[in-house]
């Protein structure tokens, strides 16, 4: 294909890259490699902070970029997906990327794959690569898409690597315990470069591979630990010396503490002595789209939250538990998650269903959702089934209930609502 021929919009560069490989999914750092190589990727002056883990990326990146930017670094985030514009993967200093960007650097990787296929994910490692080279960033902050030993981000040597939490998810790929999917995380960790697992209860297999690599290993509720306190929250680790450090009277941030402890500890590791200042203003100002996030939507007061596999759910009925009024779920949910326990999960605090089906390959019908209610013993006449999210959202603005109003269950259960959202109005 000649450069001519290339597209010149940054909608006809998805369209072509989603077609380019026969697989959605894989694993496997070689091909992507053989492309790296060929490109002009540099990030030998960006210090680098990959993070994996099942639930929690998106929030740990969240405030150590918050945090980052108050101390005034200047900073490159790469997550995944996107909600409703693909330039949400890459952001500059708080800001995502140009489509003028994204199609050059696009196009820079398909000259150089020649023949080798790449998939939608590995293209966007690679463009994310030469974002952070081309605007030289200080710190380069990278999520891994699944797992993590094979994973395209894994091409970067991580001069810090983060593991937030382990736990039963994408078991096609990872393994059907934790201890499994806790090496395949791992596998983000680097010989004598620190590492990081928020996870309380660490898996063996991720402590023994910290310790084969020879990675110095910082575990939650071991090398530091958090409380909540009456006036905030208090948080004691080590330094990069190894040294005893501590906060206390800290802001609660509207994202996860767990996480929050996590950011802290990665913090002190970090070549730059972090202003406690950055750090407080970091915490009060960060917040994630779709992460218990307030919306309105037609003359609905709702709050959307991905809430997307067991431990995510766990999350959503720990925010909902003081809840002292009806709570009424949207629910959208892809086929491959584990449906069943995400329900179970949510059991004690839901109290009208509103099962959706997502119009995505992947999605899950709203008659399958309705059967897994159904199975669990949920009483019928608190399932409201809908064809889809603004038709559920409908129902509810219709029949204008008391309580409180949730869109969970997926990203793009909560893409759909914020499309709704930014429309101003309702639709099916």
């Amino acid at each position: 294909m000649s450069v001519d021929a290339y597209p010149h919009t940054l909608e006809g560069w998805l369209s072509r890259i989603e077609a380019c490989h026969p697989g959605e999914i894989e694993l496997g750092l070689e091909r992507l490699s053989q492309v790296a190589e060929r490109l002009s990727i540099d990030l030998s002056g960006s210090t680098r902070i990959v993070v994996a883990g099942t639930n929690g990326k998106g929030s740990t990146l969240s405030m150590l970029n918050a945090v980052l930017r108050e101390q005034g670094l200047r900073t490159g985030v790469y997550t995944s997906p996107h909600f409703l514009h693909y330039n949400e993967r890459i952001v500059i200093d708080g800001e995502p990327v140009s489509d003028v960007l994204l199609c050059e650097v696009f196009a820079e990787i398909e000259q150089a794959r020649g023949d080798i296929s790449l998939t939608y994910f590995e293209y966007g490692t690679l463009a994310a690569l030469l974002v952070f080279t081309r605007q030289k960033v200080d710190v380069a902050l990278l999520e891994v898409g699944l797992g993590g030993r094979l994973d395209a981000v894994n091409i970067v040597d991580a001069d810090i690597a983060a593991v937030t939490t382990v736990a039963l998810d994408h078991t096609d790929w990872l393994g059907d315990d934790r201890e499994a999917i806790g090496f395949e995380k791992a596998g983000i960790f680097r010989a004598g470069k620190p590492a990081l697992c928020g996870d309380p209860e660490a898996p063996h297999s991720l402590i023994r591979h910290a310790e084969a690599i020879g990675a110095p290993l910082h575990r939650n509720g071991i090398d530091y630990r958090y409380e909540r306190t009456v006036d905030g929250w208090s948080w004691e680790g080590v330094g990069n010396a190894g040294q005893p450090c501590g906060y206390d009277q800290l802001p609660v941030p509207g994202l996860p503490l767990p996480n929050a402890a996590l950011v802290l500890q990665v913090l002190q590791l970090l070549p730059w002595s972090i202003r406690e200042e950055a750090i407080r203003r970091g915490f009060a100002q960060a917040g994630l789209t779709g992460r218990m996030q307030a919306a309105d939507i037609g003359s609905l007061s709702v709050m959307l939250d991905v809430a997307h596999n067991p431990e995510a759910a766990a999350y959503l009925v720990s925010q909902l538990e003081t809840v002292r009024e009806p709570v009424h779920l949207v629910l959208g949910m892809l086929s491959d998650k584990d449906i069943r326990t995400v329900i179970e999960t949510l059991l004690p605090v839901v109290d009208f269903w509103y099962p959706v089906t997502l119009s995505v390959p992947r999605g899950a019908s709203a008659e399958t959702l309705v059967s897994v209610l159904h199975d669990a013993g949920v009483d019928v006449a608190r399932v409201h089934s809908a064809a889809s999210v603004g038709q559920a959202l409908q129902k509810l603005q219709g029949a204008r209930p008391e309580g409180q109003v949730i869109v969970a269950g997926s990203f793009f259960t909560v893409a759909d609502a914020l499309r709704l959202c930014a429309a101003g109005e309702l639709s099916q």
